[in-house]
């Protein structure tokens, strides 16, 4: 695997937005550039996964940074997948955060043997209002 870089810094375009997205596999409402827009806008943690110039992974969150983190966005390049990046996004988040603060998340069906291999665990009193958009 090549050597990633991963930064916290790094500003990225809506359309890189959609693009990691779509060559992830999540789904998310990635034609809808504006609404990608929003996303970047409003998140107030962002890692990005680089292989060279090429975006290959990102992890988006919302957090007060000091007692709860929702990560709302975990996406890695499919060719990249398996790999350590994901691991690695979720790791910098968690520490950026810091240990007062917890990290929670909703997965995706296709996700949930995921994260308890990289150490959430699963929780039994969550709610939800879906968005109905």
């Amino acid at each position: 695997m090549p050597n990633i870089i991963y930064q916290t810094e790094s500003a990225i375009t809506a359309a890189q937005l959609a693009d990691i997205f779509i060559r992830s596999g999540i789904n998310r409402p990635s034609d809808d550039l504006p609404r990608m827009a929003q996303m970047l806008a409003h998140a107030n943690l962002l890692v990005t996964a680089w292989d060279g110039e090429k975006l290959v992974g990102v992890a988006r969150a919302l957090t007060d940074f000091c007692f709860s983190c929702y990560l709302s966005d975990l996406a890695v390049d499919q060719e990249y997948q398996h790999s350590g990046i994901g691991k690695q996004l979720i790791d910098i988040v968690h520490d950026k955060i810091g240990p007062e603060t917890s990290l929670l998340l909703l997965a995706a069906p296709s996700a949930m043997g995921y994260y308890g291999k990289v150490g959430f665990e699963a929780v039994p009193n969550g709610w939800i209002i879906k968005r109905s958009k």
